[in-house]
């Protein structure tokens, strides 16, 4: 199963994933990880990278584009994935669907987490994610058992820099112009589903199920 997961930061896109991928037993591919891996290893794409995170900007297509192609291409992906955080525009909507033919690989579904944009700030900086294992937490929808420590692997919980005020408003401005386009450009194709992010996080998994298998 191949999924497109959309939705603005503090959507909730990266708890729905870790649930699709335990249910589904599919990779998530998340181009967020993706950059902050290469930050943490010092690359070149991983200067440029943290360069337009840190100000609130899009990382620059070239970028975003040649990493994506690398990550479905490898073995990994063959049996399935979840997209996340790509594509934001329709130049890279473009670009993914060369890539995904190049591939031999269609979309099934393409699944937009919405939730209003007053909503957005305090949902996105109130989220931490563990050190150790990756893991993603809310301290208001979905906080851990014990403050600051993972339930996972008892890994200590931090926020991330690119989930502070300042820089998540900018974030939501840029999202909001960029890829609003996109809806239209999945509708046409058939393959966009609305789900609304306001519920609880196991409805808005139930609701994401029911999606797929209708797909």
């Amino acid at each position: 199963m191949y999924i497109l997961l959309m939705g603005p930061p503090g959507a909730g896109k990266g708890t729905q994933a870790e649930k699709l991928v335990e249910k589904f037993k599919i990779q998530h591919i998340s181009t967020g990880d993706m950059f902050r891996a290469a930050v943490k290893e010092g690359t070149e794409l991983g200067k440029q990278a943290k360069a337009c995170m840190d100000a609130g900007q899009l990382v620059p297509d070239s970028v975003t584009i040649g990493i994506v192609k690398e990550r479905l291409a490898k073995p990994d992906c063959k049996q399935g994935f979840i997209l996340d955080g790509f594509p934001r525009t329709i130049e890279q909507a473009d670009a993914l669907d060369r890539t995904l033919g190049e591939l031999g690989i269609k979309l099934d579904r393409v699944i937009n987490i919405s939730v209003p944009a007053d909503d957005l700030v305090s949902r996105a900086t109130g989220r931490r994610i563990c050190k150790g294992c990756g893991a993603t937490y809310h301290i208001t929808f979905n906080p851990t058992n014990v403050a600051g420590k993972c339930d996972k692997c008892n890994g200590e919980t931090y926020q991330r820099d690119d989930d502070r005020e300042e820089t998540i408003t900018k974030r939501l401005s840029v999202y909001m112009a960029q890829t609003k386009p996109l809806v239209e450009y999945y509708q046409d194709k058939g393959l966009y589903t609305e789900i609304d992010g306001r519920q609880p996080i196991d409805k808005v998994f139930s609701d994401i199920v029911a999606s797929l298998r209708g797909a």
